[in-house]
């Protein structure tokens, strides 16, 4: 019996030591600060200006992630929210999850006609037992909450892209397509390559968040691919790829090509990096190289980003190939916007 009391005693004094460790390391990484928002793509600039407005009043993280990525929602100058792209069927389909420093978290799935998915996924998480609800029972609990049904036609620039779609319906989904642009909504969707002029539509925003007590909370809402088939889910509303949080350790999520973020539970395993010892940065780099070596010669064709925060407020990101970005905005530092590093 006192072996074993010494034997679990050790154990606890390891689990503690694996624990901080997460928090030594700052190489290639910027010096911890509190409160802190970091989002994904330059429409993050925007969406990390509603956020900080909860964080600089000393509020909490978890309201803060929800209202920065509520004004991507709402905004008709991105393909994030109703405004989005459809599926190739011809209707918009929306995908938000949310997570609290409780390891609280709510999800919603094939969501349409509902302007703020994220904040459904909020009542998910706050009011019923489940984690997750998708398609026309989704719908049915947001109606049963107070949210609008909202018109089913769609966005000028969504209706253009889909009759340009239509001419010859082929699925080429293009590298970089959230980098945010105003001039490219009907190309970029179904173009093999990026535009010219450099710019990109936008369909994910994923934003993590560090309070003043120390509390993390994040945040990933996304139209999904345009033109993506009838059903298809991708890594956004997903707790563990899309978006993770462990308020011991940090929290992270992810971007772009969902199928293969999925496949490797992208933002849990950044997550789970961190509490290996590595840094924000580090933890998103192996991540992506986890990516690049299941995919070989493959992985020149996709784009993969992460973002995370660990517990000291350091931040850091990394992603597949050149052109992610990410916004972030600290008290001394303002709201800036970071190139990601990139292996290819």
């Amino acid at each position: 019996m006192l072996q074993r009391r010494k034997f679990l005693e050790l154990s606890s004094i390891g689990l503690s030591a694996i624990t901080f460790s997460g928090f030594t390391s700052k190489s290639g990484n910027p010096a911890g600060k509190k409160p802190i928002v970091i989002s994904t793509w330059a429409e993050g600039l925007n969406a990390n200006k509603a956020a900080w407005a909860v964080l600089k009043n000393g509020g909490r993280a978890i309201d803060a992630v929800e209202q920065g990525v509520m004004v991507t929602e709402n905004s008709q100058n991105c393909c994030v929210g109703l405004g989005a792209n459809p599926d190739r069927d011809g209707y918009v389909t929306l995908d938000a999850c949310i997570m609290d420093e409780f390891s609280n978290c709510g999800s919603v799935a094939f969501l349409e006609r509902i302007k703020h998915p994220i904040s459904v996924a909020r009542r998910v998480m706050e009011k019923t037992p489940h984690v997750m609800l998708v398609g026309s029972g989704a719908q049915q609990f947001a109606v049963a909450e107070g949210f609008p049904l909202e018109s089913e036609k769609l966005s000028p620039d969504a209706e253009r892209s889909y009759k340009k779609w239509l001419e010859k319906s082929e699925y080429k989904p293009v590298i970089n397509i959230e980098n945010s642009g105003n001039n490219l909504k009907s190309q970029s969707a179904f173009a093999p390559n990026k535009l010219e002029n450099g710019d990109w539509n936008h369909d994910t925003i994923g934003m993590v968040a560090l309070d003043a007590n120390g509390n993390l909370s994040g945040s990933c809402t996304t139209s999904g691919m345009g033109f993506k088939m009838r059903g298809r889910l991708g890594d956004s509303p997903i707790i563990g790829a899309g978006l993770f949080v462990d308020n011991e350790i940090g929290a992270a999520t992810a971007t772009g090509q969902g199928e293969d973020v999925i496949r490797i539970c992208g933002s849990h395993l950044v997550v789970e990096l961190m509490r290996m010892g590595n840094s924000p940065e580090q933890a998103c780099k192996k991540a992506v190289e986890r990516i690049i070596k299941i995919k070989g010669d493959k992985a020149r064709d996709i784009q993969v980003g992460f973002i995370a925060i660990n517990k000291r407020g350091e931040y850091g990101g990394y992603c597949i190939q050149k052109g992610f970005n990410f916004a972030v905005c600290t008290a001394d530092d303002s709201n800036i916007l970071v190139d990601g590093k990139h292996i290819l």
